[in-house]
């Protein structure tokens, strides 16, 4: 009865609301008995009322709107930062989209490149969808390069003075050789009395001539220094010690001038010597192909000696008239062509580099570009340190100016204004950077094509599995690398040693860094340079040796006293050397001391065999005793000893008591019989052989070798 009042107030309610649901409403008992089944069907009829006229019959369901899918707008090669910004996205989300996939997350970096397929699948597995990005035609950039002029009209060359650079072994008197031709003392002041730089001297004969000399270094080191000075050459004096004779560096340098196609006149050094044997040295030069006059040759062989000053004259009466035959001539006019020999850092000067001029006149003012940098050209000095107005075909002058520190080897070209310089510059760091994209792509397709196969090897042996017992494999070995992992990372910490080279100048730097690259003991320790520059020890240099634990070496540097201390004060080991070689060698020095002490066994006795055991009672506990009798050496209490049983090893430490009949004893000799016991609970046997030896620690040397 209550049910049915409730009923009809309602439908009252809705009738006065809206007269027009009266003409829907379906009549049916409302004095329903309360049993009867119908009754709970008379709540549906009334919502069935309340319906407003014109919808359908039935329960009204809640349509949800339909969302559209992030539309990614995608291209070839993205790499992973830049599919990340596209799907407005952090690094870690394209990483854990990844997950589960053939793709070697261990080298995943914001810069690493996906492929088509991975680029698709991150999209997907976001819930979004992609597009392919249009393509718009770029336009090719135009080269703004600049190159060498074309050659000269023959009618505006000038005879100019020959470029003889002075090429042999180290210490066979190249320096010394100069110095008595321009009588200066340059080799006093070289360390260690070897030359470390390429030095360029203009020097006047006494019949007028003049001719630029190239003194490169000798030493194995500088091997990049002479073949630049032989390309930068019109003629090689080669220097060989007559007591001496050929030698690996002489043979170096033959073959740089040949490369170079530059004629060679040989000067026998250090004739004035007792052992000098100018004839074993033509000799020898025979097998390198340099034959000299006397064996019906074309090279000229003069004796000398450098520190005598004997027969200089008539060595540099032969490169006058070798560069006569040769018609030596220059262009004084356009634009300056000419190559950096040398470069370095002043503190007064900033970058400096050593030149040939070898077309054109550079005067102060003139706009240079080398490689990746450029220069407005403020000071021009000789080799005097002295200020020069003007330098033409083959002077050597030191040019100020640079923006940047370039690299000695470069060509020097004049261009027109500062724009084009700048212009020039940034062509060819665009170009760099073109060259660089080819290949790390050539690489990363590479690396991917291994990393794919290599996954597909692994994954082989788990294909018979259901996916829960594949990633539970995955899990476990992933698991196990990862605990070995640590231990790797503490021992590499342990036998590595990074460095931080610095130099005076450029060539110094690349001699080192190439005699670096020879570095084939890394299964013993690792070496790696994290830095290198030019000039004086920096406190940015204490900060990167202090972040990489590392060791700063410097050649021809200085150390100013604030950064003396602040290295002190951090711990940091500072290494100046002024000779090349030293410096190496206390470079191998370092290396070995990382190394862990190699440990040699030396055997003092042996007991031919165990002849009887017998038990004694110390105090309430009963110790076995072995009877022996030594058969070689001696047996001594203080050191280490082995039970050998056949070919296995039974035990290994120390004794707790020696005994020679009933007494104490230290050492028992060879023939005498003895009773011990050792520091632990071992049952001897009849023929154990126990054997006495003592450990040495040795130190291990680096097996790397520099040549030299």
């Amino acid at each position: 009865m209550n049910r049915a009042t409730s009923l009809i107030r309602r439908v009252r309610l809705i009738t006065h609301t809206d007269p027009t649901l009266v003409a829907n409403y379906i009549p049916f008992p409302i004095f329903a008995p309360a049993w009867t089944p119908a009754s709970p069907l008379t709540c549906h009829h009334a919502r069935f009322l309340a319906t407003k006229q014109g919808k359908g019959h039935g329960k009204v369901q809640k349509v949800k709107p339909k969302q559209d899918k992030q539309e990614v707008e995608i291209k070839q090669k993205m790499t992973v930062s830049a599919l990340a910004q596209a799907m407005n996205k952090d690094f870690d989300h394209v990483f854990e989209a990844l997950l589960n996939t053939s793709v070697d997350l261990d080298s995943l970096e914001p810069h690493s490149v996906l492929e088509e397929q991975w680029i698709k699948e991150v999209v997907k597995r976001s819930g979004m969808k992609y597009k392919w990005a249009k393509l718009v035609e770029s336009k090719e950039r135009e080269n703004k390069d600049t190159q060498r002029r074309a050659p000269p009209d023959p009618a505006v060359l000038v005879s100019r003075p020959p470029v003889v650079t002075i090429m042999g072994h180290v210490d066979h008197g190249k320096t010394t050789l100069l110095d008595s031709l321009r009588k200066s003392q340059v080799a006093a002041g070289e360390a260690g009395g070897i030359t470390q730089h390429i030095g360029a001297f203009l020097v006047q004969l006494p019949s007028g001539e003049k001719i630029t000399f190239l003194d490169t270094p000798g030493h194995a080191a500088f091997s990049a220094m002479r073949a630049r000075g032989a390309l930068a050459t019109d003629i090689v004096i080669l220097v060989v010690a007559a007591d001496d004779g050929v030698m690996k560096q002489t043979i170096e340098s033959i073959l740089h001038a040949k490369k170079a196609q530059v004629p060679i006149i040989v000067a026998v050094n250090k004739c004035d010597k007792h052992q000098a044997d100018p004839a074993r040295v033509k000799q020898e030069l025979l097998s390198h192909d340099v034959v000299c006059e006397e064996y019906g040759g074309e090279v000229q062989a003069i004796h000398v000696s450098a520190l005598k000053g004997d027969n200089l004259l008539e060595l540099a009466e032969a490169t006058v008239t070798l560069a006569e035959m040769m018609e030596l001539k220059g262009d004084p006019t356009g634009l300056v062509e000419g190559t950096i020999i040398e470069s370095r850092s002043d503190k007064g000067k900033g970058p400096v580099t050593t030149a040939i001029v070898q077309r054109g006149t550079l005067k102060k003012g003139c706009t240079l570009v080398a490689g990746k940098t450029w220069a407005k050209v403020r000071f021009l000095f000789d080799e005097n340190n002295c200020t020069v107005k003007e330098a033409g075909p083959s002077t050597a002058v030191e040019i100020v100016g640079w923006k940047e520190l370039p690299s000695a080897g470069e060509e020097i070209l004049e261009v027109e204004s500062e724009k084009r310089a700048r212009e020039v510059v940034d062509w060819r760091c665009y170009q760099e950077e073109q060259d660089k994209l080819k290949e790390d792509m050539q690489a990363i397709e590479v690396k991917q094509r291994e990393h794919h196969e290599s996954y597909k090897k692994e994954r082989e042996p788990l294909a018979h599995l259901s996916w829960r017992q594949r990633k539970s494999a995955l899990y476990k070995a992933n698991k196990k690398l990862m605990a070995m992992r640590p231990s790797e990372k503490l021992e590499s910490q342990e036998l590595s040693l990074p460095l931080i080279v610095k130099g005076d100048v450029d060539g110094s730097v690349e001699a080192i860094l190439n005699i670096l690259e020879s570095y084939d003991a890394h299964n013993q320790c690792q070496m790696e340079v994290v830095h290198f520059g030019i000039g004086d020890v920096s406190e940015n240099d204490l900060n990167l040796a202090e972040t990489f634990s590392g060791t700063i070496y410097g050649f021809n540097v200085g150390v100013n006293k604030s950064v003396q201390q602040m290295a002190t004060k951090k711990g940091i080991i500072l290494k100046m050397h002024k000779v090349i070689y030293k410096l190496i060698d206390d470079l191998k020095d370092e290396l070995s001391s990382k190394l862990p002490p190699s440990v040699k066994e030396n055997v003092i006795g042996v007991c031919a065999s165990v002849l009887a055991m017998f038990d004694v009672t110390v105090g309430k506990k009963k110790v076995p005793v072995a009877g022996c009798r030594v058969q070689k050496g001696q047996l001594d209490r203080k050191m280490k000893f082995r039970l050998v049983r056949g070919r296995d090893v039974i035990w290994e430490g120390s004794l707790t008591a020696l005994k020679h009949h009933k007494d104490d004893v230290q050492m028992v000799k060879t023939g005498m019989e003895c009773g011990l016991s050792v520091d632990q609970d071992i049952e001897f046997r009849p023929g154990d052989e126990i054997v006495c030896y003592e450990e040495t620690e040795t130190r291990q040397t680096i097996s790397w070798d520099p040549g030299f």
